[in-house]
């Protein structure tokens, strides 16, 4: 078979178009060899190929962009022709519309609009002729029940413009399509898509934009024209408005729902109780956090949920065991109930009481069920799917417990991955195996319960939102098994902002990209695989960390020692060249000296000298012992952690870190990164003025204007390959200092932003308001790692009353707590924005009553991101079941998401 591809696209000098697809001339989807096109006209890149669809069955291909410096842009998603209904067909012609990934009905094609939020419009069925020579295919994801799309035309198979009996399309497989045969004189076509409501039986209206046109048997192939020749057309998305779709939600950690029957912990099986009232006050989102198993140390430490020792497994905290009991065992958890209550009266998570009960029971119930659980098929299906990661994990995990530690380079055995000696280590032979098997029941039950949960949520008309960490755990499973894909010798964190002065440290290593990339990105593909088993869409955490991460070396302990990674360095001779005269010592060593000493440590300076030596005229040196911060750290550990002590330590990192260049290693000396925040350091204040002035232009550059257009190509190496590995909808958490290029490159990918309210990324906004936010965004007031609407009010009274008066247009002074009409304001706010989403904490929505808010709101916060070793314990302070029978609440709750369209 001839098969001719046109593709409308208008490209500039340089650029080349090629596509890429399931059959040899087509490459078989390697890139490499994928098929380049020639420049036809203005409009069409053509090109022909001669294939035989026997080979594959079915057509699946897309195009491709080429840039001049070889930088690949990918149309989103795939187009596919069945090759089992062309028997007749010699020659092939497809004319298509390149389907950009930032178009926003692309967002509607993905798993949570397909499968829920959208799967209840008019399914409309057309008879087809069964002899056609052309065959339109459309997208127009928003129509409403009884609509849909139609086709008139500038000729009598297409109507003639009559508006009374327009050509109706059916839908298939989210396509409208029609099947007409056009005699050869009906060209050009000059036709137009629209809308008809099929209850009332009349035409809606057209699409706008001009008229489009098909010209026939296009370009070359004009003169093999024949009745074997076929044309489909992808003619792209119906232009229709395509930003009124809104929704709202609701979001809380999972191990922060509340009900009558968890055990002193929000379970899996609560998110049921969460579903029963999202439905009934009209909310369509449920967002939680990580729930991949953390236990690395047995302790209240393990409740960080961004720290998993497994990117696959889930969390045993979560697991219901009078579910996991049934009515056979539940002689097992009776004895249990009395200290349930207890736990569950708690205002917060006992997490160490209720993980020692937890795993207790659970160890008790595989003993009870192991012989016939492992009879049961749907187990060993299970297993089988999810062998690559349910394996090692298991034998990590019961080596962790034989030898006292997730750190593996601390056992005697096995302290190197090998797929071979771990499977003989998990024989079913084994002495040891119950140890292994106790963690595949264990996991087992846990998939079934969210699973369920999530099948629950979706028949209410209700999607789940995961959340992808950015980092592994530096002591997990996945850093054990696959080493080279992370760079273990580096910590990731943040550079510091508003919340922590000092930057975040979050221990994790940072990804080997280049490794990653090698076999496509499958670590990433199998991760999103195990996400969708649950999953609808996935908040990415730090989505800046695909742009460049904060890396930190191991030797520091507070993020501000970090630098960004890639990034273009500052060479040696760059100083030079701008008139500064270069000093490696002064630039590169902590600034000390008497007046140092007392402006930080006014006369209590004399506590510091015996961790300095001195070297003359007033200036000093850390001595070699102490002349990092993780020494320093170690130095402290050792000694009681009085109140002086904590001083101390402290001012000795702020010293280490009172520097104004970082030496890239390896570099010899010739290229350097800024200390984030030059300007705050003692070191940059004792320079001379003129000094002062051109480090700073040179460190602005170094930060806000040489890295962008970097940063921008090593996040386009990576983002597309990920989108594409799944069709969840995918939101970035794009907080923190942003490049310039990341709106542009999630606006191209089709990514949606988080828009908060108290974290505006124009600088020259105090706030920023909902009303200005993007459709493809996500708004909420407060995220989890901040303090609440009511918490917040009480933090900072002056920006509070700047709030009050511009945001809120209220006049006066603002009251002192933030009272219900305030916080249901600023909810308002954000529900009639213009995001596609507007997501809150649910502490935020029960702050809008008297009746339903918690009374200290220093108690509903869930983080604070400036503490490393927070504890995370947060319980809602009412039951899940009294929350539904708040009638009143509820209803106006309901009312308002459907005041505000969503």
């Amino acid at each position: 078979m001839t098969i001719h591809f046109y593709v409308r696209f208008h490209t500039q000098y340089g650029q080349l178009l090629a596509v890429t697809g399931n059959m040899e001339a087509l490459g078989n989807h390697d890139v490499e060899k994928a098929f380049t096109l020639t420049h036809l006209n203005n409009e069409f890149w053509h090109g022909t190929i001669e294939t035989d669809f026997s080979e594959s069955g079915a057509l699946h291909y897309n195009y491709i962009l080429k840039n001049e410096d070889g930088f690949r842009v990918f149309e989103w998603g795939d187009r596919v022709i069945d090759g089992d209904k062309l028997s007749s067909v010699t020659a092939l012609q497809l004319v298509d519309t390149w389907n950009h990934a930032g178009e926003y009905e692309n967002v509607f094609y993905s798993d949570p609009f397909q499968q829920v939020l959208l799967n209840d419009h008019t399914r409309s069925k057309i008879k087809q002729p069964k002899k056609f020579t052309h065959l339109f295919k459309v997208k127009a994801p928003l129509l409403t029940r009884h609509e849909v799309v139609c086709l008139l035309g500038n000729t009598s198979e297409t109507s003639n413009w009559n508006v009374e009996a327009p050509v109706l399309l059916s839908r298939d497989n989210g396509w409208w399509t029609v099947k007409l045969s056009l005699p050869r004189e009906d060209f050009p076509l000059t036709y137009k898509y629209g809308v008809y409501d099929t209850k009332e039986q009349r035409f809606v209206r057209y699409e706008s934009g001009e008229n489009r046109i098909l010209y026939g048997v296009q370009g070359p192939s004009g003169d093999e024209a024949g009745e074997h020749m076929l044309t489909i057309l992808h003619d792209g998305f119906v232009h229709l408005p395509n930003d009124t779709w809104k929704g709202a939600g609701v979001s809380l950690p999972v191990f922060s729902l509340r009900s009558r029957n968890s055990f002193g912990t929000g379970e899996f099986t609560d998110l049921n109780l969460l579903t029963d009232w999202a439905k009934k006050t009209g909310l369509k989102l449920i967002q939680i956090l990580p729930v991949n198993d953390t236990i690395a140390t047995h302790t209240w430490v393990d409740t960080y949920p961004y720290a998993a020792i497994s990117a696959f497994a889930l969390h045993p905290l979560y697991l219901n065991l009078e579910q996991v009991a049934g009515k056979q065992h539940a002689d097992i958890i009776k004895p249990l109930k009395k200290k349930q209550k207890q736990l569950n009266e708690l205002p917060d998570m006992d997490y160490e009481a209720v993980m020692k009960l937890k795993l207790g029971a659970v160890r008790e119930l595989y003993a009870l069920q192991k012989e016939d659980w492992l009879k049961d098929k749907d187990y060993y299906l299970f297993f089988e799917n999810n062998k690559h990661w349910l394996v090692p994990y298991a034998a990590f995990c019961c080596l962790r417990d034989r030898y006292k530690t997730s750190d593996f380079n601390q056992w005697k055995t096995h302290n190197k991955y090998s797929k071979e000696s771990i499977d003989k280590f998990v024989s079913p032979r084994s002495k040891h195996y119950d140890e292994i098997a106790l963690h595949y029941f264990t996991q087992y039950h846990l998939h079934l319960q969210l699973k369920e949960a999530a099948e629950y949520a979706h028949k209410n008309g209700v999607i789940l939102k995961g959340d992808i960490p950015i980092g592994v755990y530096r002591y997990g499973c996945d850093a054990w098994m696959e080493p080279e894909l992370y760079h273990l010798d580096v910590q990731a964190g943040a550079p510091p902002d508003d919340f922590a002065v000092r930057g975040q440290n979050w221990g994790f290593p940072t990804y080997n990209w280049e490794r990653m990339a090698e076999d496509g990105f499958e670590w990433w593909h199998r991760r999103f695989v195990q996400m969708s088993n649950y999953f609808d869409a996935f908040r990415i955490d730090h989505i800046l960390g695909f742009f460049r991460i904060w890396s930190i070396p191991l030797h520091a302990v507070e993020g501000i020692m970090g630098h960004f990674v890639p990034a273009i360095t500052v060479h040696q001779h760059e100083f030079g060249q701008r008139g500064i005269w270069f000093d490696h010592y002064r630039y590169c060593k902590p600034c000390i000296n008497d007046a140092i000493l007392w402006e930080m440590f006014g006369p209590n300076n004399d506590k510091f000298k015996p961790f300095l030596h001195a070297i003359g005229d007033g200036t000093y040196e850390l001595k070699p012992e102490f002349a990092t911060q993780r020494q320093v750290e170690h130095y402290f550990a050792a000694l009681e952690l009085t109140e002086d002590n904590g001083r101390i330590r402290q001012g000795l990192y702020d010293l280490i870190s009172n520097v104004i260049l970082f030496e890239q290693p390896g570099s010899n000396g010739q290229e350097f990164h800024f200390r984030f925040g030059i300007d705050n350091t003692a070191s940059f204040r004792y320079l001379d003025g003129h000094t002062q002035y051109l480090l700073k232009e040179l460190y602005i550059d170094y930060f806000f204007r040489r890295q962008d257009d970097y940063w921008m190509k090593e996040a386009m190496k990576k983002l597309p390959a990920l989108k594409r590995a799944t069709n969840m909808l995918v939101c970035g958490e794009d907080l923190g200092l942003v490049p310039g290029c990341v709106p542009h490159v999630m606006k191209q990918l089709g990514i949606l932003s988080l828009e908060i309210q108290r974290m505006p990324k124009d600088s020259l906004h105090e706030f920023f308001n909902p009303a200005n936010a993007p459709y493809l965004s996500v708004v909420t007031p407060s995220t989890h790692d901040m303090s609440t609407i009511r918490g917040w009010w009480e933090e900072d009274r002056e920006k509070i009353q700047r709030f009050y008066n511009t945001e809120l247009k209220q006049w006066g002074e603002a009251p002192v707590f933030c009272e219900p009409w305030i916080n249901k304001a600023i909810v308002l706010q954000h529900l009639h924005s213009p995001a596609m989403w507007a997501v809150f904490q649910l502490q935020d929505i029960l702050g809008t009553s008297e009746g339903t808010r918690r009374e200290n709101p220093q108690e509903e916060r869930i983080n604070v991101p400036a503490t490393s070793q927070h504890y995370w314990r947060y319980r809602m302070h009412i039951p899940l079941e009294q929350l539904i029978k708040e009638k009143a609440f509820n209803e106006d709750l309901k009312e308002q998401v459907v005041a505000s369209g969503r």
